[in-house]
């Protein structure tokens, strides 16, 4: 029985390209009890390989988050199949604004001890007492409110280069690490403010939300559906757009514009960009903002040093990723003593 998958991302890139069809790139996630998660996944991989689907997907015993990239022809089928799992009937499929038919490359189920990593012990509180679910008309109105404390729940690299007006935007690198500075900064307002959160798609503001209100927070909200579903219905119903610049997505397209305005920088000449791209020194990959320019000049690498490892043979590229302490640098985001331009 086949669970893995037999193409490269360059020979998978080559066939999506000949076969030109369109496809539809969307996520969706559901905290739900599930009791096997191995036998849960190995379901999910035949029946999505069947369909070509692709995607990165998380299944633990908290539940799924998935990003997926699914054959236009297929979707029906492929919600149907959604459908017909008792947790997952109906539940809402984030649509990406812009369609990139190589957003992803490989099928990747994993079973995690949760689907987002945040570092909380789930016994201490009841993780279904949530916060209220707002939609974009209603989020407008609450960010309006001069008693609102509207808090940013992603990471640095991601707000740098798109944000809501106003917002609270940590300088964190995951968000584990978010919850207790935000706690911290906002106990004062546990009583009388408005806590109301926003994420990409609503998965960590689902978990922060019943965390906080564990916390003594008594007004908490969070944006339904991220920022995602937010700019759909903005466009849909001609709302206001209080997001300023492009929303940070987990594929290969690495972000949506939500708005024209570029509020980041690129980090190795201070030009107007909000480009991500990973260096292309294998050993170091980071993830940082890159203009057109300076990937011409510094051949899409970070730094000098990056550039002179990826004229050396692939051999010696390969030896010096090797290894357990050389693989813990790499994957690191836009934290970099090179990038002079970094905030």
């Amino acid at each position: 029985m086949q669970l893995y998958n037999t193409l490269s991302a360059k020979e998978r890139a080559a066939l999506l390209e000949e076969a030109g069809e369109d496809r539809l790139t969307l996520s969706f996630y559901q905290y739900a009890k599930i009791g096997n998660p191995e036998l849960f996944r190995n379901h999910l991989f035949i029946a999505w390989n069947e369909m070509e689907v692709l995607g990165r997907i998380y299944v633990a015993n908290e539940g799924i988050n998935a990003q997926l990239s699914v054959p236009a022809k297929k979707f029906e089928v492929f919600k149907n199949f959604l459908d017909g799992i008792y947790f997952l009937k109906d539940v809402r499929l984030n649509i990406a604004r812009e369609q990139d038919m190589k957003s992803f490359l490989k099928l990747k189920v994993k079973v995690r001890h949760k689907i987002v990593a945040d570092g909380l012990n789930d016994d201490t509180f009841d993780v279904t007492n949530k916060g209220v679910h707002v939609n974009a008309e209603r989020f407008n109105e609450l960010i309006e409110d001069p008693n609102t404390v509207l808090v940013d729940m992603r990471n640095h690299y991601e707000s740098e280069i798109g944000h809501f007006k106003g917002a609270v935007t940590p300088d964190v690198d995951t968000f584990r690490d978010s919850l207790p500075i935000i706690e911290e900064d906002l106990s004062e307002y546990k009583e009388d403010k408005n806590l109301v959160m926003y994420c990409t798609g609503g998965i960590r503001c689902e978990k922060a939300s019943a965390y906080y209100k564990h916390k003594g927070f008594k007004k908490v909200f969070q944006l339904e559906g991220g920022i995602i579903e937010y700019a759909r219905q903005v466009e849909k119903q001609g709302l206001e757009n209080k997001f300023v610049g492009k929303n940070f997505v987990f594929d290969h397209r690495r972000g949506e514009r939500i708005s024209e305005d570029i509020i980041a920088h690129c980090h190795q000449c201070g030009k107007p960009c909000d480009t991500h791209v990973n260096c292309a020194n294998e050993a170091c990959h980071l993830l940082f903002i890159q203009c057109e320019e300076c990937a011409e000049k510094m051949e899409n690498c970070c730094s000098q040093e990056c550039v002179d490892v990826v004229h050396l043979p692939y051999e010696e590229q390969k030896q010096l990723r090797s290894g357990k302490h050389n693989s813990n640098k790499i994957f690191k985001k836009g934290r970099s003593e090179k990038l002079k331009f970094k905030k």
